[in-house]
């Protein structure tokens, strides 16, 4: 259900806007969008599994939480990011 470490690093250098950025809104709304698709995939097989339901409802605040941060500092670098993540809004 993790994310390899492999494809924590290959996030990482999709979505950085500089060398060795690991905390920009973006890096951090990539690997979010990642756990949620691994824990949604889990919770297709284990339906009744709801302390991971309830981890999953945590992440996709915490990714609100971000996505409403970038939409107030930068409107264009939001609509690029939902753009390549295909997220609805």
């Amino acid at each position: 259900m993790s994310i390899t470490p492999e494809r924590r690093t290959a996030l990482i250098t999709e979505y950085a806007t500089a060398a060795n950025d690991t905390g920009s809104p973006e890096v951090q709304i990539a690997l979010l969008s990642e756990r949620i698709a691994n824990l949604t995939e889990h919770l297709k097989t284990h339906a009744k599994d709801f302390h991971s339901r309830r981890g999953l409802l945590v992440l996709v605040g915490q990714r609100r939480s971000l996505l409403d941060y970038l939409k107030r500092k930068n409107a264009a670098r939001y609509q690029e990011l939902i753009g390549r993540l295909n997220l609805r809004r």
